[in-house]
Protein backbone atom coordinates (compact mmCIF):
# COMPACT_ATOMS: atom_id res chain seq x y z
CA UNK A 1 0.00 0.00 0.00
CA UNK A 2 1.68 3.06 -1.10
CA UNK A 3 1.63 5.57 2.50
CA UNK A 4 2.96 8.42 0.15
CA UNK A 5 0.48 11.91 1.20
CA UNK A 6 -0.15 14.32 -1.31
CA UNK A 7 0.88 18.24 -1.67
CA UNK A 8 -1.71 20.82 -3.32
CA UNK A 9 0.33 24.01 -3.98
CA UNK A 10 -2.73 26.47 -3.80
CA UNK A 11 -3.13 30.46 -4.24
CA UNK A 12 -5.20 32.34 -1.25
CA UNK A 13 -5.19 35.48 -3.51
CA UNK A 14 -4.63 38.56 -2.30
CA UNK A 15 -6.55 38.23 1.34
CA UNK A 16 -9.88 38.95 0.98
CA UNK A 17 -11.49 35.46 1.85
CA UNK A 18 -14.27 36.07 -0.79
CA UNK A 19 -11.54 35.84 -3.33
CA UNK A 20 -10.47 32.10 -2.34
CA UNK A 21 -11.21 29.37 -5.16
CA UNK A 22 -14.23 26.78 -4.02
CA UNK A 23 -11.21 24.34 -4.20
CA UNK A 24 -8.89 26.37 -2.07
CA UNK A 25 -11.45 27.11 0.40
CA UNK A 26 -12.76 22.99 0.45
CA UNK A 27 -9.46 22.05 0.58
CA UNK A 28 -8.57 23.97 4.36
CA UNK A 29 -10.98 21.61 5.71
CA UNK A 30 -9.70 18.51 4.08
CA UNK A 31 -5.55 19.38 4.87
CA UNK A 32 -3.98 17.73 7.49
CA UNK A 33 -0.89 19.78 7.07
CA UNK A 34 -1.13 23.76 6.13
CA UNK A 35 1.85 25.70 5.10
CA UNK A 36 1.40 29.48 4.75
CA UNK A 37 2.86 32.46 4.20
CA UNK A 38 3.36 35.69 6.16
CA UNK A 39 1.05 37.30 3.30
CA UNK A 40 -2.35 34.56 4.61
CA UNK A 41 -4.95 37.42 5.97
CA UNK A 42 -5.74 36.69 9.24
CA UNK A 43 -9.31 36.42 7.89
CA UNK A 44 -8.40 33.38 5.68
CA UNK A 45 -6.16 31.87 8.64
CA UNK A 46 -9.46 31.80 10.67
CA UNK A 47 -11.40 30.00 8.26
CA UNK A 48 -9.02 27.03 9.40
CA UNK A 49 -10.82 24.54 11.63
CA UNK A 50 -9.09 23.63 14.56
CA UNK A 51 -6.77 20.49 15.00
CA UNK A 52 -5.22 21.22 11.71
CA UNK A 53 -1.13 21.43 11.70
CA UNK A 54 -0.19 24.81 10.98
CA UNK A 55 3.25 25.71 9.79
CA UNK A 56 4.03 29.30 9.42
CA UNK A 57 7.17 29.65 7.21
CA UNK A 58 6.38 33.43 6.75
CA UNK A 59 7.99 34.57 3.68
CA UNK A 60 7.97 38.17 2.34
CA UNK A 61 10.16 40.41 0.04
CA UNK A 62 13.22 41.02 2.19
CA UNK A 63 11.87 39.04 5.26
CA UNK A 64 12.51 35.05 4.84
CA UNK A 65 11.44 33.21 8.17
CA UNK A 66 12.48 30.07 6.31
CA UNK A 67 15.10 29.38 3.20
CA UNK A 68 13.03 28.22 -0.05
CA UNK A 69 14.82 25.15 0.37
CA UNK A 70 13.87 24.55 3.68
CA UNK A 71 10.10 25.18 2.85
CA UNK A 72 10.34 22.47 0.17
CA UNK A 73 11.81 19.46 1.95
CA UNK A 74 8.98 20.51 4.82
CA UNK A 75 6.38 19.69 1.99
CA UNK A 76 8.78 16.78 0.98
CA UNK A 77 8.48 15.24 4.22
CA UNK A 78 4.83 16.02 5.66
CA UNK A 79 3.89 14.19 2.28
CA UNK A 80 6.02 11.23 2.59
CA UNK A 81 4.37 11.04 6.35
CA UNK A 82 1.52 9.90 4.67
CA UNK A 83 -0.42 13.65 4.88
CA UNK A 84 -2.43 15.99 3.07
CA UNK A 85 -0.54 18.98 2.30
CA UNK A 86 -1.74 22.23 1.68
CA UNK A 87 0.84 24.92 0.69
CA UNK A 88 -0.97 27.91 1.03
CA UNK A 89 0.17 31.19 -0.94
CA UNK A 90 -0.79 34.29 -1.32
CA UNK A 91 -2.46 35.60 -4.99
CA UNK A 92 -1.71 32.80 -7.07
CA UNK A 93 1.94 30.46 -7.05
CA UNK A 94 2.91 30.51 -10.73
CA UNK A 95 2.77 34.03 -10.44
CA UNK A 96 5.99 35.42 -8.44
CA UNK A 97 4.95 32.82 -6.02
CA UNK A 98 8.23 30.31 -6.50
CA UNK A 99 5.56 27.58 -6.92
CA UNK A 100 7.42 25.99 -9.29
CA UNK A 101 11.01 25.37 -7.30
CA UNK A 102 8.66 23.67 -4.52
CA UNK A 103 7.36 21.61 -7.31
CA UNK A 104 10.56 20.80 -8.03
CA UNK A 105 11.59 18.42 -5.42
CA UNK A 106 8.19 16.83 -5.07
CA UNK A 107 8.35 15.78 -8.66
CA UNK A 108 11.64 14.44 -8.95
CA UNK A 109 10.65 11.92 -5.54
CA UNK A 110 7.35 11.08 -7.02
CA UNK A 111 5.23 12.54 -4.71
CA UNK A 112 1.98 13.60 -5.42
CA UNK A 113 0.76 17.18 -6.16
CA UNK A 114 -1.67 19.53 -7.82
CA UNK A 115 -1.87 23.14 -8.19
CA UNK A 116 -4.70 25.37 -7.64
CA UNK A 117 -4.85 28.88 -8.74
CA UNK A 118 -5.15 31.76 -6.93
CA UNK A 119 -6.58 35.08 -7.62
CA UNK A 120 -3.39 37.18 -8.55
CA UNK A 121 -2.82 40.68 -6.72
CA UNK A 122 -1.80 41.99 -10.49
CA UNK A 123 -5.18 41.97 -11.33
CA UNK A 124 -7.45 41.84 -7.88
CA UNK A 125 -5.61 44.87 -6.40
CA UNK A 126 -5.93 47.19 -9.06
CA UNK A 127 -9.38 46.19 -9.02
CA UNK A 128 -10.23 46.99 -5.57
CA UNK A 129 -8.79 50.27 -6.20
CA UNK A 130 -11.06 51.03 -9.12
CA UNK A 131 -8.47 50.52 -11.90
CA UNK A 132 -9.21 48.08 -14.71
CA UNK A 133 -5.47 46.84 -16.10
CA UNK A 134 -6.92 47.02 -19.34
CA UNK A 135 -9.22 49.83 -21.36
CA UNK A 136 -9.99 50.14 -25.04
CA UNK A 137 -9.88 53.86 -24.61
CA UNK A 138 -6.56 53.18 -22.58
CA UNK A 139 -4.79 50.20 -23.30
CA UNK A 140 -5.07 47.01 -24.45
CA UNK A 141 -2.01 45.25 -22.77
CA UNK A 142 -0.53 44.89 -19.52
CA UNK A 143 2.78 43.58 -17.74
CA UNK A 144 3.50 41.90 -14.77
CA UNK A 145 7.01 42.84 -13.34
CA UNK A 146 8.49 41.59 -9.97
CA UNK A 147 9.66 44.51 -8.13
CA UNK A 148 12.01 42.20 -5.92
CA UNK A 149 16.02 42.35 -7.04
CA UNK A 150 18.18 40.11 -7.78
CA UNK A 151 20.42 38.78 -4.63
CA UNK A 152 22.72 41.83 -4.65
CA UNK A 153 20.50 43.95 -5.34
CA UNK A 154 20.82 43.99 -9.03
CA UNK A 155 17.71 45.01 -11.07
CA UNK A 156 16.38 42.40 -13.45
CA UNK A 157 13.64 44.67 -15.28
CA UNK A 158 14.30 45.61 -18.81
CA UNK A 159 13.20 49.65 -18.71
CA UNK A 160 13.75 50.02 -22.28
CA UNK A 161 11.21 46.59 -23.26
CA UNK A 162 8.38 47.68 -20.92
CA UNK A 163 8.77 51.44 -22.28
CA UNK A 164 8.41 50.44 -25.78
CA UNK A 165 5.85 47.92 -25.57
CA UNK A 166 3.46 50.52 -23.38
CA UNK A 167 0.80 49.02 -21.71
CA UNK A 168 -0.15 49.05 -17.85
CA UNK A 169 2.65 47.74 -15.78
CA UNK A 170 1.99 46.58 -12.89
CA UNK A 171 4.90 45.68 -10.40
CA UNK A 172 4.91 43.38 -7.63
CA UNK A 173 7.01 42.91 -4.65
CA UNK A 174 8.21 46.45 -5.68
CA UNK A 175 7.82 49.10 -2.35
CA UNK A 176 11.12 49.03 -1.16
CA UNK A 177 12.45 49.97 -4.99
CA UNK A 178 9.65 51.76 -6.03
CA UNK A 179 12.31 55.03 -6.30
CA UNK A 180 14.38 53.07 -8.77
CA UNK A 181 11.68 51.47 -10.42
CA UNK A 182 10.08 54.93 -11.18
CA UNK A 183 13.28 56.21 -12.32
CA UNK A 184 14.37 53.52 -14.25
CA UNK A 185 10.79 53.89 -16.14
CA UNK A 186 12.03 57.87 -16.81
CA UNK A 187 15.32 57.28 -17.85
CA UNK A 188 14.00 54.64 -20.56
CA UNK A 189 12.16 57.47 -21.62
CA UNK A 190 8.57 57.44 -20.14
CA UNK A 191 6.73 60.55 -19.90
CA UNK A 192 7.60 61.81 -15.92
CA UNK A 193 3.35 63.27 -16.01
CA UNK A 194 2.22 59.26 -16.66
CA UNK A 195 -0.26 58.58 -14.04
CA UNK A 196 1.21 56.12 -11.27
CA UNK A 197 -0.62 54.54 -8.51
CA UNK A 198 0.50 52.48 -5.43
CA UNK A 199 -1.86 50.11 -3.74
CA UNK A 200 -1.12 49.40 0.07
CA UNK A 201 -3.11 46.20 1.26
CA UNK A 202 -5.37 45.99 -1.69
CA UNK A 203 -8.69 43.76 -0.97
CA UNK A 204 -8.12 44.20 2.81
CA UNK A 205 -10.25 46.39 5.58
CA UNK A 206 -7.36 48.59 5.76
CA UNK A 207 -6.25 49.13 1.63
CA UNK A 208 -5.25 52.50 0.76
CA UNK A 209 -3.66 53.89 -1.94
CA UNK A 210 -1.61 56.84 -3.25
CA UNK A 211 -2.25 58.04 -7.29
CA UNK A 212 -0.08 60.36 -8.91
CA UNK A 213 2.56 60.62 -11.60
CA UNK A 214 5.77 58.62 -12.19
CA UNK A 215 7.95 61.74 -11.27
CA UNK A 216 5.99 62.80 -8.02
CA UNK A 217 4.58 59.06 -7.03
CA UNK A 218 7.41 58.51 -4.70
CA UNK A 219 7.51 61.15 -2.60
CA UNK A 220 4.12 61.13 -2.38
CA UNK A 221 3.62 57.45 -1.42
CA UNK A 222 6.44 58.30 1.21
CA UNK A 223 4.48 61.24 2.77
CA UNK A 224 1.64 58.45 3.18
CA UNK A 225 3.99 56.01 4.98
CA UNK A 226 2.42 53.46 2.16
CA UNK A 227 4.07 50.09 3.38
CA UNK A 228 4.12 46.35 2.66
CA UNK A 229 2.62 44.37 0.87
CA UNK A 230 1.70 46.99 -1.62
CA UNK A 231 1.24 46.92 -5.81
CA UNK A 232 2.45 49.81 -8.45
CA UNK A 233 0.40 50.53 -11.19
CA UNK A 234 1.71 52.40 -14.07
CA UNK A 235 -0.08 53.40 -16.79
CA UNK A 236 -2.89 55.86 -18.05
CA UNK A 237 -5.60 53.67 -16.38
CA UNK A 238 -4.54 55.07 -12.94
CA UNK A 239 -6.76 58.28 -13.63
CA UNK A 240 -10.04 55.56 -13.47
CA UNK A 241 -9.41 55.15 -9.72
CA UNK A 242 -11.52 58.24 -9.24
CA UNK A 243 -14.27 57.55 -11.14
CA UNK A 244 -14.34 53.88 -10.44
CA UNK A 245 -13.65 53.60 -6.74
CA UNK A 246 -16.13 51.13 -5.22
CA UNK A 247 -14.77 48.91 -2.45
CA UNK A 248 -14.43 51.79 -0.07
CA UNK A 249 -18.31 52.86 -0.75
CA UNK A 250 -19.92 50.08 0.72
CA UNK A 251 -21.88 50.85 3.98
CA UNK A 252 -19.18 49.26 6.24
CA UNK A 253 -16.33 49.60 3.35
CA UNK A 254 -12.85 49.90 5.05
CA UNK A 255 -14.31 48.10 8.68
CA UNK A 256 -13.00 44.72 10.07
CA UNK A 257 -14.97 42.65 12.79
CA UNK A 258 -13.78 40.00 14.71
CA UNK A 259 -16.85 37.04 15.41
CA UNK A 260 -16.87 34.85 18.28
CA UNK A 261 -19.88 32.85 18.15
CA UNK A 262 -19.65 28.68 17.35
CA UNK A 263 -18.38 28.17 14.08
CA UNK A 264 -21.60 26.14 12.92
CA UNK A 265 -23.85 29.24 13.72
CA UNK A 266 -21.01 31.81 12.16
CA UNK A 267 -22.53 32.36 8.47
CA UNK A 268 -25.40 34.39 9.03
CA UNK A 269 -23.55 37.06 11.08
CA UNK A 270 -20.36 36.58 8.51
CA UNK A 271 -22.42 36.53 5.31
CA UNK A 272 -24.45 39.58 6.12
CA UNK A 273 -21.22 41.96 7.41
CA UNK A 274 -19.08 40.97 4.18
CA UNK A 275 -21.96 41.65 1.98
CA UNK A 276 -22.01 45.15 3.41
CA UNK A 277 -18.59 45.49 2.53
CA UNK A 278 -16.59 44.46 5.83
CA UNK A 279 -14.15 42.15 6.58
CA UNK A 280 -14.58 39.40 8.97
CA UNK A 281 -12.51 37.16 11.18
CA UNK A 282 -13.94 34.38 12.86
CA UNK A 283 -13.02 33.33 15.91
CA UNK A 284 -15.51 30.53 17.43
CA UNK A 285 -14.75 31.15 21.22
CA UNK A 286 -16.89 28.63 22.12
CA UNK A 287 -18.09 25.12 20.43
CA UNK A 288 -21.24 23.13 21.65
CA UNK A 289 -20.97 19.07 21.95
CA UNK A 290 -24.39 17.45 21.74
CA UNK A 291 -24.91 15.30 25.35
CA UNK A 292 -25.70 11.83 23.83
CA UNK A 293 -26.10 9.71 24.92
CA UNK A 294 -28.93 11.43 27.07
CA UNK A 295 -30.79 9.18 29.32
CA UNK A 296 -32.28 12.14 31.32
CA UNK A 297 -33.84 13.89 28.54
CA UNK A 298 -35.12 10.57 27.14
CA UNK A 299 -36.34 10.24 30.76
CA UNK A 300 -37.54 14.02 30.89
CA UNK A 301 -39.85 13.13 27.59
CA UNK A 302 -41.63 10.63 29.02
CA UNK A 303 -42.58 12.18 31.86
CA UNK A 304 -43.71 15.03 29.84
CA UNK A 305 -46.09 13.06 27.36
CA UNK A 306 -47.38 11.62 30.95
CA UNK A 307 -48.36 15.00 32.31
CA UNK A 308 -52.03 15.35 33.13
CA UNK A 309 -51.87 19.09 33.21
CA UNK A 310 -50.62 21.81 31.01
CA UNK A 311 -47.11 21.15 29.34
CA UNK A 312 -44.70 23.76 27.89
CA UNK A 313 -41.21 23.32 26.21
CA UNK A 314 -38.71 26.39 26.68
CA UNK A 315 -36.04 26.91 24.11
CA UNK A 316 -33.21 29.30 24.79
CA UNK A 317 -31.34 29.02 21.44
CA UNK A 318 -31.58 27.87 17.81
CA UNK A 319 -28.82 25.34 18.75
CA UNK A 320 -30.91 24.06 21.19
CA UNK A 321 -33.71 23.97 19.14
CA UNK A 322 -31.51 21.91 16.53
CA UNK A 323 -30.36 19.47 19.06
CA UNK A 324 -33.11 18.76 20.98
CA UNK A 325 -35.02 18.01 17.41
CA UNK A 326 -32.51 15.69 16.45
CA UNK A 327 -32.61 13.85 19.88
CA UNK A 328 -35.73 13.35 19.36
CA UNK A 329 -35.71 11.65 15.91
CA UNK A 330 -32.63 9.28 17.05
CA UNK A 331 -35.24 8.29 20.48
CA UNK A 332 -37.51 7.11 17.76
CA UNK A 333 -39.81 10.29 18.37
CA UNK A 334 -41.63 13.01 16.46
CA UNK A 335 -43.69 16.06 17.00
CA UNK A 336 -46.64 13.84 17.22
CA UNK A 337 -45.43 12.35 20.56
CA UNK A 338 -45.64 15.85 22.03
CA UNK A 339 -49.01 16.82 20.85
CA UNK A 340 -50.93 13.59 21.89
CA UNK A 341 -53.42 13.88 24.95
CA UNK A 342 -55.50 17.08 26.34
CA UNK A 343 -53.11 19.43 26.70
CA UNK A 344 -50.65 19.22 23.27
CA UNK A 345 -47.36 20.46 24.36
CA UNK A 346 -46.84 24.34 23.90
CA UNK A 347 -43.48 25.95 22.98
CA UNK A 348 -41.87 28.94 24.36
CA UNK A 349 -38.36 30.61 22.58
CA UNK A 350 -36.05 33.63 24.35
CA UNK A 351 -36.18 35.36 21.26
CA UNK A 352 -37.06 36.02 17.53
CA UNK A 353 -33.33 33.44 16.35
CA UNK A 354 -33.97 30.84 18.34
CA UNK A 355 -38.10 31.44 17.23
CA UNK A 356 -36.81 31.15 13.74
CA UNK A 357 -35.12 28.02 14.78
CA UNK A 358 -38.49 26.81 15.61
CA UNK A 359 -39.95 27.36 12.28
CA UNK A 360 -37.02 25.25 10.70
CA UNK A 361 -39.34 22.33 12.26
CA UNK A 362 -43.20 23.56 11.40
CA UNK A 363 -43.27 24.52 15.02
CA UNK A 364 -44.61 28.49 16.07
CA UNK A 365 -43.92 29.79 19.79
CA UNK A 366 -46.83 30.72 21.96
CA UNK A 367 -44.41 32.85 24.22
CA UNK A 368 -41.61 35.28 23.14
CA UNK A 369 -40.69 37.20 25.83
CA UNK A 370 -40.79 41.29 25.41
CA UNK A 371 -36.92 41.84 26.11
CA UNK A 372 -34.71 38.63 25.45
CA UNK A 373 -33.55 37.48 28.34
CA UNK A 374 -33.83 34.13 31.00
CA UNK A 375 -35.28 36.39 33.80
CA UNK A 376 -38.20 37.99 31.03
CA UNK A 377 -38.59 34.27 29.73
CA UNK A 378 -39.17 32.94 33.41
CA UNK A 379 -41.13 36.07 34.50
CA UNK A 380 -43.83 36.00 31.57
CA UNK A 381 -43.92 32.04 31.45
CA UNK A 382 -44.72 32.13 35.45
CA UNK A 383 -47.47 34.46 34.34
CA UNK A 384 -48.83 32.66 30.96
CA UNK A 385 -48.38 28.59 32.43
CA UNK A 386 -51.84 27.32 33.93
CA UNK A 387 -51.64 25.86 37.92
CA UNK A 388 -50.20 22.37 37.74
CA UNK A 389 -48.63 23.19 34.74
CA UNK A 390 -44.77 21.95 33.81
CA UNK A 391 -42.23 23.35 31.80
CA UNK A 392 -39.55 21.49 30.63
CA UNK A 393 -36.20 23.91 29.67
CA UNK A 394 -33.82 22.40 26.94
CA UNK A 395 -30.60 23.85 26.50
CA UNK A 396 -26.90 24.26 27.29
CA UNK A 397 -25.64 22.37 31.15
CA UNK A 398 -24.64 25.61 31.99
CA UNK A 399 -27.45 27.93 31.52
CA UNK A 400 -28.67 31.25 33.60
CA UNK A 401 -29.62 31.05 36.55
CA UNK A 402 -32.44 33.61 36.40
CA UNK A 403 -34.90 31.37 34.84
CA UNK A 404 -36.48 29.15 36.90
CA UNK A 405 -36.96 31.36 40.42
CA UNK A 406 -40.03 33.04 39.01
CA UNK A 407 -41.50 29.78 37.83
CA UNK A 408 -41.06 28.19 41.29
CA UNK A 409 -42.18 31.22 43.27
CA UNK A 410 -45.07 30.64 41.04
CA UNK A 411 -45.50 26.74 42.26
CA UNK A 412 -44.96 25.38 38.41
CA UNK A 413 -43.61 22.29 38.17
CA UNK A 414 -39.83 22.93 36.40
CA UNK A 415 -37.39 20.68 34.73
CA UNK A 416 -33.75 22.04 33.43
CA UNK A 417 -32.61 18.92 30.89
CA UNK A 418 -28.91 19.77 29.12
CA UNK A 419 -28.68 19.28 25.87
CA UNK A 420 -25.36 20.32 24.93
CA UNK A 421 -21.97 21.46 27.07
CA UNK A 422 -20.46 24.29 26.08
CA UNK A 423 -16.46 23.91 25.49
CA UNK A 424 -13.94 26.83 25.48
CA UNK A 425 -11.80 26.61 22.30
CA UNK A 426 -7.77 27.54 22.01
CA UNK A 427 -6.15 28.88 19.69
CA UNK A 428 -2.15 29.32 18.62
CA UNK A 429 -0.92 31.25 16.28
CA UNK A 430 -4.48 33.18 14.88
CA UNK A 431 -4.42 33.91 19.05
CA UNK A 432 -1.42 36.27 18.89
CA UNK A 433 -1.97 37.53 15.01
CA UNK A 434 -5.46 38.48 16.54
CA UNK A 435 -4.29 39.98 20.03
CA UNK A 436 -2.16 42.19 18.18
CA UNK A 437 -4.54 43.82 16.12
CA UNK A 438 -6.94 44.38 18.93
CA UNK A 439 -4.17 46.49 20.60
CA UNK A 440 -3.48 48.50 17.71
CA UNK A 441 -6.98 49.08 16.77
CA UNK A 442 -7.60 47.52 13.47
CA UNK A 443 -10.43 45.21 14.69
CA UNK A 444 -13.63 47.73 14.74
CA UNK A 445 -15.53 45.99 16.63
CA UNK A 446 -16.36 42.44 18.24
CA UNK A 447 -19.48 40.89 18.52
CA UNK A 448 -20.95 38.31 21.25
CA UNK A 449 -23.74 36.28 21.00
CA UNK A 450 -24.02 34.65 24.61
CA UNK A 451 -22.17 35.04 27.81
CA UNK A 452 -20.28 31.78 27.32
CA UNK A 453 -19.02 33.77 23.92
CA UNK A 454 -17.42 36.33 26.55
CA UNK A 455 -15.98 34.26 28.80
CA UNK A 456 -14.10 32.16 25.93
CA UNK A 457 -12.94 35.01 24.04
CA UNK A 458 -11.06 36.57 27.00
CA UNK A 459 -9.78 32.87 27.64
CA UNK A 460 -8.77 32.96 24.26
CA UNK A 461 -7.29 36.38 23.96
CA UNK A 462 -5.50 37.79 26.88
CA UNK A 463 -4.96 41.23 26.43
CA UNK A 464 -3.48 43.87 29.89
CA UNK A 465 -6.79 45.22 29.57
CA UNK A 466 -10.22 45.07 27.08
CA UNK A 467 -11.25 48.91 27.61
CA UNK A 468 -10.62 49.51 24.16
CA UNK A 469 -13.00 47.07 22.38
CA UNK A 470 -16.37 47.69 21.10
CA UNK A 471 -18.33 45.20 21.98
CA UNK A 472 -21.30 44.48 20.14
CA UNK A 473 -23.78 42.30 22.18
CA UNK A 474 -27.07 40.50 21.43
CA UNK A 475 -29.00 40.44 24.77
CA UNK A 476 -28.48 42.35 28.57
CA UNK A 477 -26.79 39.45 29.93
CA UNK A 478 -24.10 39.44 26.97
CA UNK A 479 -23.60 43.03 27.65
CA UNK A 480 -23.34 42.30 31.59
CA UNK A 481 -20.63 39.68 31.25
CA UNK A 482 -18.82 41.96 28.66
CA UNK A 483 -18.85 45.01 30.88
CA UNK A 484 -16.93 43.24 33.63
CA UNK A 485 -13.87 43.41 31.73
CA UNK A 486 -14.48 46.95 30.74
CA UNK A 487 -15.37 46.57 27.30
CA UNK A 488 -17.41 49.32 25.51
CA UNK A 489 -21.02 47.90 24.97
CA UNK A 490 -23.46 48.30 22.34
CA UNK A 491 -26.26 46.14 22.44
CA UNK A 492 -28.64 45.00 19.44
CA UNK A 493 -32.65 45.94 19.95
CA UNK A 494 -33.65 42.23 19.56
CA UNK A 495 -31.82 38.86 20.10
CA UNK A 496 -30.94 37.93 16.52
CA UNK A 497 -28.42 38.29 14.42
CA UNK A 498 -30.42 40.27 11.65
CA UNK A 499 -30.84 42.87 14.82
CA UNK A 500 -27.12 42.48 15.52
CA UNK A 501 -25.86 43.25 11.85
CA UNK A 502 -28.72 46.22 11.89
CA UNK A 503 -27.06 47.58 15.12
CA UNK A 504 -23.01 47.31 13.35
CA UNK A 505 -24.60 48.85 10.19
CA UNK A 506 -25.87 51.81 12.40
CA UNK A 507 -22.38 52.25 14.41
CA UNK A 508 -19.86 51.93 11.82
CA UNK A 509 -22.02 52.41 8.17
CA UNK A 510 -21.40 56.27 7.28
CA UNK A 511 -20.68 55.65 3.88
CA UNK A 512 -23.60 55.71 1.18
CA UNK A 513 -22.93 52.56 -1.38
CA UNK A 514 -24.04 53.39 -4.50
CA UNK A 515 -23.47 49.75 -5.87
CA UNK A 516 -26.19 48.60 -3.01
CA UNK A 517 -29.02 46.31 -4.41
Amino acid sequence: MNKTGKVWIAGAGPGDARLLTVRARQLLDEADVIVYDALISTEILSLIPLGKELVHVGKRSGHHLMPQEEINTILLKEAQKGKRVLRLKGGDPFVFGRGGEELELLASRGVPFEVIPGITSAAAVPAYAGIPVTHRDYTSSFHVITGHPRKGGVSRIDYQALVKAGGTLIFLMGITSMESILKGLMEAGIDKDTPAAVLEKGTLAKQRQVVSTVSCLFGEAAKAQIGTPAVIVVGDVCLLAEQFHWAGDRPLGGREFLLTRPRQSMSGLAAKLRELGAQVIELPAVRTVTIDPNPVLGQALRELAGWSGERWLVFTSPTGVCTFFSQMMKMGMDIRDLCAGLYPAKFAAIGTGTEKALHGFGVFADLVPDVYCARSLGEELAHTVAPGGYVMAVRAREGSDELFPPLWAAGIHAADIPLYETLYETYGTLKEKISSMLWSGEIDGVTFTSVSTVKGFVRAVPLPHYRGIRAICIGEQTAAEARKYGMQIQTSREASIDSMAELILEMFGDKPCKNSR
